[in-house]
């Protein structure tokens, strides 16, 4: 693979304001279904996903839960500034949005320039009935983000508690609209439970308790990992060529039960790109294990893989992760990635991927492109001239791998 010769306007297609979800559905599973497999496509509706899978599958979701990151401070003067909280600085997802007292972050700012230096952003709310205070401090800047800290009182509150009762639900850029009511419930899945992201994984909204059901019955199997969807997902290709387009990086956990599901599994299938990276990090990680190119940091750069041994199974690799957690008496592990997927790519875990439509010139459509080729084109022109319904809020597709 050369990745100088993979041209982002390559992977692009035309998509209309109206072809985009703004709202959802006001049932999950009566999204429409696009199911791609040997080069044919089907059009079936996401509550019969369970007749489309193999009876014994082990389906792979990620069960983060995405927290009110979008906060709206409004100044003395009127002026409305918007702090978009990415991630902690400097502390893991889980204990920062436990912290109490003050908590610091890396944001993105709207309207940073009414934000004069040394100002204190102060908002009121009620949390149980009780007033409270919170502030916001700059704190300095790094490349792609402000260093805000966050202070509150009464202090012996969490921080995730504060941003429930501060915060907005973070809607992707392309929803031209402010958060309603319904999306605190609706861009969430009904699985939700590890709060850390910013971003929902899409492909899992169309779930509901009796998709779960249906699988049950049909003997397939349900596996969860944790991946913190950060707001680099919506990070847009500006390069001309991707091997100059850097990566964002997400943290993720992954349980020894987790594990021995892949390993047990017939018939490996992704619910989503955060689970696809996540499974195919763990891999990866399980390689450089056996090869003993290990420092216990359980990370991954964005082209690291590319180099590295391609001939070994996951079986082994996810077995070696798993007997050094065993090994160790390690629950839960602890990784960051920064996987890139591009055409060129070489799978290694899953034989299909449940997915939603993605935006033109995409890091997430290049990845659909590596994993069913260059069909991909195929398989949007249907969903445009079929009426699906594009991005976050919009239609899904199951993805047989070429």
């Amino acid at each position: 693979m050369k990745k100088e010769e993979i041209l982002i306007q390559n992977y692009t297609y035309t998509l209309p304001n109206e072809r985009i979800a703004h709202r959802p559905l006001q049932k999950r599973d009566n999204s429409k279904l696009l199911v791609y497999k040997s080069g044919k496509i089907e059009e079936d509706r996401f509550s019969n996903l369970p007749e489309r899978l193999p009876e014994g599958a082990t389906l792979i979701l990620n069960n983060t839960r995405v927290i009110e990151a979008r906060i709206f401070f409004t100044k003395p003067t009127g002026g409305v500034i918007e702090i978009f909280c990415l991630e902690p600085h400097g502390q893991s997802m889980e204990i920062s949005l436990q912290q109490q007292g003050s908590a610091e972050w890396q944001c993105m700012i709207g309207g940073a320039s009414k934000w004069k230096p040394g100002q204190v952003l102060r908002k009121e709310m009620e949390i149980g009935g009780k007033p409270v205070t919170l502030e916001a401090h700059y704190n300095g800047k790094i490349e792609d983000a402000f260093i805000i800290r966050f202070s509150w009182a009464p202090a012996d509150l969490h921080f995730v508690q504060v941003l429930h009762a501060a915060g907005d639900i973070p809607l992707p850029p392309y929803i031209k609209r402010s958060a309603e009511p319904i999306d605190k419930e609706r861009y969430q899945t009904v699985f939700a439970r590890e709060e850390g992201s910013v971003a929902v994984p899409t492909a899992a909204l169309h779930f509901t308790e009796e998709t779960f059901e249906s699988l049950r019955r049909k003997n397939i199997h349900v596996n969860e990992v944790t991946l913190n969807v950060g707001a680099g997902t919506f990070k847009p290709v500006k390069t001309e060529s991707i091997a100059d387009h850097h990566m964002h990086s997400e943290t993720f956990t992954v349980k020894r039960d987790s594990l021995r599901a892949i390993l047990e599994a017939t018939t490996v299938i992704a619910v989503g790109t955060t689970s696809l990276r996540t499974i195919e990090s763990l891999h990866w990680m399980g390689v450089k294990l056996l090869k003993g190119d290990f420092d216990e940091e359980w990370s991954l750069e964005q082209w690291e893989v590319y180099d590295l041994d391609p001939s070994i199974p996951y079986q082994e690799s996810i077995g070696a992760i798993l007997q050094w957690m065993e090994e160790k008496s390690i629950e839960e592990l602890h990784c960051r990635t920064a996987l890139l997927i591009v055409p060129g790519y070489r799978f290694q875990i899953p034989s299909a991927i449940i997915t939603n439509f993605h935006q033109p010139g995409s890091t997430l459509l290049l990845l659909v492109a590596a994993f069913i080729g260059e069909n991909w084109r195929k398989v949007y022109q249907y969903a445009m001239e079929h009426d699906f319904r594009f991005l976050s809020y919009g239609d899904s597709s199951l993805l047989w791998r070429e």
